[in-house]
């Protein structure tokens, strides 16, 4: 395992700790996610009693494979506890989030909720968000209007950049669970994130953004020199 590997795993075992039997968990999506599930299949063959409510069929997959017991938001609608990877963290817990494409329905189980635990390498801790692009979740019709209509939330912002459209390895147009395509913004710095999450949500045709603000109680960063728990003031 690689060293970046192995401060996920770090991170996913320390969130490991909060769990106990009986809770309902929302499951994340990431490579950092995946570690905490198969830590979690880990204590649940142990005689650990939980249900997992997976953010992507990736995450259900895998889930289901290591023989976590699962159910859906609509039997489960109140969590206790979420537990997830980030692109980026930064103050006051805000992130982005969405590198893989799970981003809508990971926000809907971060508020659906009671706790959210973020898992992280130490890297992903900056001090201004933005250099990691910004996922935005938009519909498949008049996607060149709302690029405009992006550009112009953006701006009204303050923040300037690149929009791709986001492609698979393959070449073809990456295409979320829930049949939605995804514009990654290059801002390289997001000055208020929360006017621009604000902005984004009121262009037609945006479906959801990566910006989690107020979400997040408690980030938990492997590096180096350990681990480091941060918790939303």
């Amino acid at each position: 395992m690689s060293d970046a590997e192995n401060l996920k795993r770090q991170a996913a075992a320390r969130a490991l700790e909060h769990v106990r039997s009986g809770m309902k968990l929302g499951l994340g999506t990431g490579s950092t996610a995946k570690h905490f599930v198969e830590l979690l299949a880990e204590r649940v063959a142990e005689g650990l009693e939980v249900v997992g409510v997976p953010t992507s069929e990736q995450t259900r997959a895998l889930a289901e494979s290591l023989n976590v017991p699962l159910g859906t938001l609509d039997e489960y609608p109140a969590l206790d506890l979420c537990i997830d990877g980030a692109d980026e963290v930064g103050p006051d817990l805000a992130m982005i989030k969405g590198g893989g494409g799970a981003l809508l329905r990971e926000k809907i189980v971060a508020a659906a909720s009671q706790q959210m635990i973020v898992i992280a390498d130490a890297s992903k801790h900056v001090a201004v968000l933005g250099k990691f692009p910004l996922p935005i979740e938009v519909i498949d019709f008049g996607v060149a209007a709302i690029r405009r209509g992006i550009d112009k939330a953006a701006r009204g912002a303050g923040c300037h950049g690149l929009l791709t459209l986001r492609r698979t390895a393959d070449g073809h147009v990456f295409v979320t669970d829930q049949g939605h395509l995804i514009l990654d913004a290059a801002y390289g710095a997001i000055p208020d994130p929360v006017s621009l999450a604000a902005h984004l949500a009121e262009v037609p045709g945006v479906v959801e953004h990566g910006l989690f603000i107020n979400l997040a109680n408690r980030v938990i960063l492997a590096g180096a020199d350990g681990v480091t728990v941060l918790d939303r003031a």
